[in-house]
């Protein structure tokens, strides 16, 4: 049975972007990338809107506000173009541009409760905000972690995470700071259907 994770990189205040700064807020370090580069390539799972971005990232659209990519921006991308990616959509049309990429139109719930079941390794989601909360609703994601950048996006932070989520008890299950500055928190979710009358002796 496949395991699915849930992905985010975020500012201090949950942004998951934010007009003018550069991937990363432009503040990953040696420690973050050796990180990522040792990951387990897992099969990701994403929208439209991310597959619109991130394949137009592939195809050498920079981003808002920069002039050109930065090297770990390029080798981001890169990486991400040779992983396998499932993308959920009734609006994309067939062939997909992006390598490796496989449109399904199905109920995406349903879908990933199926790929779930049937496959192996790990799922993980990359952006798309209302994907991550429809499986976090169905109950379906084992893992969730953000990592959280050392900036607070006030005034130019955009897609909030956070926003519409039901609420959900946490149990911490790692936590690790890369260069002294980046923190990444990784959690077993458990959605609940009411906050907690006390608390458990």
């Amino acid at each position: 049975m496949s395991e699915l994770l849930v992905d985010f990189i975020t500012s201090l205040d949950g942004h998951a972007s934010g007009e003018g700064w550069p991937g990363f807020w432009g503040l990953e370090g040696p420690e973050y990338l050796a990180w990522l580069g040792e990951r387990p390539e897992p099969i990701y799972l994403m929208g439209a809107n991310t597959y619109r971005l991130m394949s137009g990232f592939a195809a050498g659209e920079v981003p808002k506000g920069q002039d050109e990519f930065r090297a770990e921006e390029e080798a981001s991308v890169d990486e991400l173009t040779q992983a396998s990616k499932v993308v959920f959509s009734s609006s994309l049309e067939e062939p997909l541009t992006w390598a490796n990429s496989t449109l399904v139109r199905d109920d995406a719930v349903e879908a990933v409760r199926a790929m779930k079941s049937n496959g192996s390794g790990l799922l993980s989601t990359i952006g798309s905000l209302s994907l991550c909360r429809s499986l976090l609703r169905a109950g379906l994601v084992d893992r969730f972690r953000v990592v959280m950048f050392p900036v607070i996006t006030g005034a130019t932070g955009e897609e909030r995470i956070y926003d519409g989520y039901p609420d959900v008890a946490l149990e911490m299950i790692e936590h690790r700071t890369f260069d002294g500055r980046i923190q990444l928190v990784e959690y077993k979710p458990r959605v609940l259907e009411h906050p907690p009358l006390g608390v458990p002796a």
